[in-house]
């Protein structure tokens, strides 16, 4: 990918941005090869974050020759869901190796993946460790705390009840619709990749043959993921963005 359809779309996905986070998104395409579309950059509260698939992109493209990981025991309190991990990343037969140290626990990691503190763990590690290994300057997404919310949701909005769908109209009337809309302002969703999405979602050709009880799903599914994790999502929005021009 050229450097500017990185930057086009990052503005698609995040706004009109400044010229240092451009001039950043353009050091990292040329240095690296990101690519935005497949997740493997981020941008999040004015900062780029690499993801967990775009350092292993990097450790495939430098024939990483293996990555060793192992617990952390003495680090670790399984009775309260704390773990540590210990990553090493050898560029190749002879390298002596890159040493990262991951930890996780229920208060630094997000509600979606309670109950996977140690895979988060791990993931931490063999991140830390890859980017001490190929010089990634850039903090690894999965490392942040309990994931950033660049727009959380007011604490009134996450007690929205979903709405019944008892209107008219081949998408299970307005008020669906309307709940739609709503999720996508309150979570600043890509109108056109939601869509692609919910298409997929239903196993259609088009939203139009969509069934009611099928848009209804789509739309609580949506929400739910949204409110637990909107990183996880943009990255599953962002997997749609070559069918955006021709969303029916």
């Amino acid at each position: 990918m050229t450097r500017p359809d990185n930057a086009a779309v990052a503005e698609i996905l995040w706004g009109k941005m400044s010229q240092t986070a451009l001039d950043v998104l353009e050091d990292l395409t040329r240095r690296y090869s990101l690519r935005i579309a497949f997740g493997e950059i981020l941008y999040l509260d004015g900062k780029w974050y690499i993801t967990h698939s775009g350092l292993l992109r990097i450790a495939r493209r430098g024939r990483c020759s293996g990555i060793q990981v192992r617990p952390a025991f003495r680090l670790s309190d399984p009775a309260t869901s704390r773990w540590a991990f210990k990553a090493t990343v050898y560029k190749s037969k002879t390298c002596r190796g890159f040493v990262g140290y991951g930890d996780a626990d229920p208060s630094n990691v997000s509600a979606l993946v309670h109950g996977a503190e140690m895979r988060v763990a791990e993931t931490r590690a063999v991140n830390r460790a890859l980017r001490k290994a190929y010089g990634i300057g850039i903090c690894s997404v999965e490392e942040i705390g309990a994931f950033a919310q660049p727009s959380q949701p007011s604490r009134e909005s996450k007690k929205l009840p979903p709405q019944p769908a008892n209107g008219t109209g081949n998408h299970g009337g307005p008020k669906v619709r309307d709940r739609l809309c709503q999720i996508i302002r309150q979570h600043q969703l890509d109108p056109d990749l939601v869509k692609a999405y919910a298409t997929d979602f239903c196993g259609v050709k088009t939203l139009r043959e969509a069934s009611r009880e099928q848009v209804e799903h789509f739309v609580t599914h949506l929400a739910e993921w949204a409110e637990k994790d909107r990183n996880a999502l943009l990255c599953q929005l962002n997997s749609y963005l070559g069918q955006k021009e021709g969303v029916a």
